[in-house]
């Protein structure tokens, strides 16, 4: 199991940055590949951003690309996701995922992470 703590959301206006981390414990770090998935009122959770376990590899949803950048830092156990030029459609709570893997690869879909944070809301205002 890996336990998986967000902090870093908040309300800010369109055009504006956010910055959330993810802590992690319980497992090596440098052997979880990460994932931030979001869901909106009334929508599935769906795929933001991930990283393979070494942050060699990246892979981005087409909405949030060239806007969103997903790092790690496994001296901390910490992911992050740097948000700028933000939404009001970016509005949602976002959670943070991982996956234990001993491949370096980038997961994208909900089904393939086996533990989940709480989630943090970022609020967009028009």
């Amino acid at each position: 199991q890996v336990q998986l703590v967000e902090s870093g959301g908040g309300s800010v206006p369109a055009g504006g940055s956010l910055s959330l981390s993810c802590a992690a414990s319980g497992r090596p770090f440098s052997l979880v590949a990460m994932g931030w998935f979001r869901q909106a009122p009334g929508k599935e959770r769906e795929f933001v951003a991930g990283i393979s376990r070494t942050g060699g590899s990246t892979n981005y949803a087409d909405s949030v690309k060239g806007r969103f950048t997903i790092s790690r830092d496994n001296a901390k156990n910490t992911v992050y996701l740097q948000m700028n030029s933000l939404r009001p459609e970016d509005t949602a709570v976002y959670y943070c995922a991982a996956k234990w893997s001993g491949a370096t690869v980038v997961f994208t879909t909900r089904a393939q992470y086996d533990n989940w944070g709480q989630g943090t809301q970022v609020t967009v205002s028009s």
